[in-house]
């Protein structure tokens, strides 16, 4: 009689997804669902009062009207991986919108071509971003003091910067582009394919890697789902996209810098020590990890996007004024990120939550603008949406602790 134990059968895939999923609800890991669930609830409730919301020319809209807020919002997510916030960033995107207005005028007696006005205008914000950061990191001021007093200081700088001419029209029609161009249909539907080769690519070449390592895919069901998903949303998107004006070239901009930016935080040795640091900075640091460094970079990678953003705002606004990066726009950008599901405690999150979080906020003001609501309503709902995204992690971080996780 063989004394070998009976062979288990192995657990069917979707039961095998289920449990994962259970498991990590459990363990306070509830990842992007919440807000996607919520996103398809806003949309429906949406579709049913408001006339014309699910029309074309207004999903246009609502991408054009998100592209500058979940550009900053993206850097805003690698600030809170390590704990760490920057109050800075909307008066930062006013900064690159008064570079590539005065840049680009032909008064000035300095005009520029435009992509070298807008590289210039993200240049001088990462530099910002450094300066801040280097406060933070090599002297330890808090990153709230700092940045705080970067608000106060940049928003100086750009109503000093145009406080003789009031508004500066943007004449160059590379930067107005930002936000006002779009692609025809043929260019729509290469830009897809393009998109969907570089997901697939990526996705595959993260599972051949753990091939390679020997590490087994946990649940291959969910990354034939990831494979098919992206595709058929972009295919949708096309299609809308296409019987209104066509794809705005700011979708391709969100689309390409969320690529980028997750490679960076999830496929390099920086993208790992950012997360390492965010989980615990004295470990990190005991590890042998640079953390003033990671620092820095986090706040220069903050300070490029709000200043990509904010060309974005200006292009889209054919302007700059003395209240460039006022408003609400700091409150938006970092609500998208929390709400879109980045911990506030840091090494939580992924960037792919300030789009999300950025689609919901501008959804939301879209469906009640259409309703007609007052500015007021707006604000609310999105503030009560914010306390709960915020009460959420919180409850979910107590119960990944008492899971030790």
């Amino acid at each position: 009689m063989s004394s070998h134990p009976p062979s288990v059968a192995p657990e069917p895939a979707p039961e095998r997804l289920f449990g994962r999923v259970l498991d990590n609800i459990r363990g306070g890991n509830l990842g992007s669902w919440p807000v996607l669930i919520g996103l398809a609830v806003i949309v429906l409730f949406f579709s049913f009062k408001a006339d014309n919301f699910l029309s074309p020319g207004n999903f246009s809209n609502i991408i054009t009207q998100m592209a500058g807020v979940t550009l900053l919002a993206y850097g805003v997510v690698f600030v809170l991986l390590i704990g760490e916030i920057d109050l800075s960033i909307s008066y930062i995107s006013g900064i690159a919108g008064v570079v590539v207005a005065q840049m680009t005028l032909p008064e000035t007696g300095h005009q520029l071509p435009g992509l070298i006005a807008i590289l210039l205008a993200v240049a001088v914000c990462a530099a910002i971003g450094a300066f801040q950061g280097s406060f933070v990191a090599f002297i330890g001021v808090p990153a709230f003091v700092v940045t705080l007093a970067g608000y106060q200081i940049w928003q100086g700088v750009i109503q000093k910067s145009i406080e003789d001419k009031g508004v500066i029209v943007i004449q160059d029609e590379t930067v107005n582009n930002t936000a006002n161009y779009f692609f025809s249909n043929t260019a729509g539907w290469i830009i897809a394919a393009v998109v969907c080769a570089v997901y697939t690519a990526g996705v595959l070449g993260g599972v051949l890697s753990q091939r390679r390592h020997g590490v087994a895919v946990r649940d291959p069901l969910f990354t034939i789902i990831k494979l098919v998903a992206v595709p058929v949303v972009a295919v949708v998107t096309v299609v809308i996209c296409n019987r209104d004006r066509g794809v705005p070239f700011v979708l391709l901009l969100m689309v390409a810098a969320l690529l980028v930016l997750t490679f960076v935080a999830k496929r390099t040795t920086f993208g790992r020590h950012v997360y390492a640091v965010g989980g615990n900075a004295e470990a990190a640091r005991r590890a042998g990890i640079n953390v003033a460094r990671v620092r820095i970079i986090v706040f220069m990678i903050s300070g490029a996007m709000a200043g990509l953003g904010g060309v974005v705002l200006a292009a889209r606004l054919n302007s700059v004024d003395l209240n460039a990066g006022g408003g609400t726009l700091l409150i938006d950008a970092i609500a998208a990120a929390v709400i879109g599901g980045t911990s506030l405690f840091g090494g939580r999150g992924e960037v792919r939550d300030a789009l999300f979080g950025a689609l919901v906020i501008a959804t939301i003001a879209n469906g009640l603008n259409t309703l007609n609501l007052t500015q007021g309503v707006i604000f609310m709902t999105t503030g009560g949406i914010l306390l709960f995204a915020v009460t959420l992690d919180t409850i979910l971080r107590r119960r990944q602790r008492k899971a030790g996780r």
